[in-house]
């Protein structure tokens, strides 16, 4: 394996765990009274919060909701498919 390979077949890994991170982030929005689950989300939001604003800064919400995690994911699954055909 080249230098190379590694380099991209790291990348599109390490987007693919991002992604499930920004999932799992998404997914705890939908319960916020449990006690355990505001932990788990106080140490993901600074995590996925930065690339989360890019996309929130031009797509507002509609009806109180929040449609831009929708772009975001699939514009790093369509990086990650970059990486992963190179």
């Amino acid at each position: 394996m080249s230098a190379t390979e590694l380099l991209t077949n790291s990348l599109a890994n390490f987007i693919n765990i991002y992604l499930l991170l920004i999932f799992v982030r998404i997914l705890l929005t939908w319960f916020p009274t449990i006690e355990w689950m505001n932990q788990v989300s106080a140490f993901l939001s600074p995590i996925t919060d930065p690339y989360l604003n890019v996309f929130r800064s031009f797509i507002p919400p509609i009806g109180g909701l929040d449609l831009s995690p929708i772009l975001a994911i699939i514009v790093l699954q369509i990086v990650a498919r970059l990486f992963g055909s190179l």
